[in-house]
């Protein structure tokens, strides 16, 4: 099977990984007939780890870093979405503690990666 560059990378495992999550939070949401909400949150969490791919293909490291940046300012969207899924009883503190650690561990990773580009 053929292998993309960005698949070995661990921030767009963790990427992927944070998506999934928010996909089930969005599948629970649709069947509140929150789709707004549920659009929102698979769009936001697909960015992560679209601009991760998208970026690994480019030829340049300074273009590579801007996608990063889409991805990592992806993180902060997805934790206000959260936060505010939260505040409305959507989801429960617990899943919110757990994902906001996750998403700024990913901001992290990619922080660190993207220091490797320079």
């Amino acid at each position: 099977m053929i292998k993309f560059r960005f698949q070995d990378l661990e921030i767009w495992q963790l990427a992927i990984e944070i998506a999934d999550e928010l996909f089930d939070i969005a599948d629970y949401l649709e069947k509140k007939h929150l789709y707004r909400f549920a659009e929102q949150l698979r769009a936001s969490g697909m960015s992560m780890s679209n601009n991760i791919a998208e970026g690994s293909g480019s030829t340049y490291k300074k273009e590579f870093n801007q996608f990063l940046n889409i991805a990592k300012r992806s993180t902060f969207e997805n934790s206000n979405i959260l936060i505010l899924l939260q505040r409305r009883n959507l989801i429960d503190n617990n899943d919110l503690e757990r994902l906001l650690d996750k998403l700024d561990h990913l901001c992290r990773k990619i922080s660190n990666f993207q220091k490797t580009l320079i």
